[in-house]
């Protein structure tokens, strides 16, 4: 038995949060965001604030019975966050007749009103399927706050990058590939751009952090929790 475990993230303290979090419009997202994740989960954390989002992303993993689980329900919860007309409206307003638009428009909202949960991040241009680039369609995340406070590569999996690429292919129409990287645990997004295959995403050729709280030990060097089958089931 291994233990191949991995330090992953930059090495410098985290920064602090607090002019992020203190801004109205983040504080009410934060707040419906816990809310469908109570309601998706059937328990509520006794922490506030940030640590209770953590804390219920600990939670929603472990109580699904695997992976695939894990990310269904985390698509429901983005879904929950809308109006049920408003992602099959914007698929055929938007999303088929203006594909670029439709990109564009998703990168400046996701860098509006996400920050509360993955940190700063700018929108950036990108390369796209067939090696051309997308004015205006990606998103960088300068050091993903979500995946420095859960400290754990199945989490970034299984309940943000596998849900999110599937809620916007799936219900809002448009490709979208996150690539995060687990050194400086920044991560692109990139509308418009199709995903790989989990089989040759780099993203599950992970060990466990060394800082994840849930660590196992185990043969290989993959996350048992970066699961390739569940995520080709998405």
């Amino acid at each position: 038995m291994s233990d191949s475990f991995s330090k992953a993230g930059p090495e410098t303290p985290a920064p602090s949060y607090e002019s992020i979090d203190s801004q109205p419009l983040n504080r009410a997202i934060m707040s419906l965001f816990r809310q469908k994740m109570v309601a998706a989960i059937g328990k509520n954390s006794d922490k506030e604030g940030y640590d209770a989002i953590v804390d219920l992303t600990r939670l929603l993993n472990s109580k699904s019975s695997n992976p695939r689980d894990t990310q269904v329900k985390t698509r429901q919860i983005l879904l929950s966050l809308f109006p049920s007309w408003l992602p099959p409206a914007f698929k055929v307003m938007f999303s088929k007749p203006m594909p670029e638009v439709s990109c564009q428009l998703n990168a400046w909202v996701t860098m509006l009103t996400c920050q509360w949960l993955m940190g700063p991040c700018k929108v950036n241009d990108v390369e796209l399927d067939g090696g051309r680039i997308g004015s205006g369609q990606g998103v960088l995340v300068e050091r993903c706050r979500y995946l420095e406070e859960t400290g754990c590569a199945s989490v970034c999996l299984n309940s943000c990058k596998i849900p999110t690429q599937e809620f916007f292919a799936k219900d809002m129409g448009l490709p979208l590939t996150m690539t995060p990287n687990y050194e400086d645990f920044s991560c692109q997004f990139s509308f418009g751009l199709t995903p790989k295959p989990a089989a040759i995403d780099e993203a599950f050729a992970t060990p466990c952090f060394s800082q994840c709280p849930s660590k196992q030990r185990h043969r290989g060097d993959r996350c048992p929790g970066a699961d390739v089958e569940a995520a080709q089931l998405a």
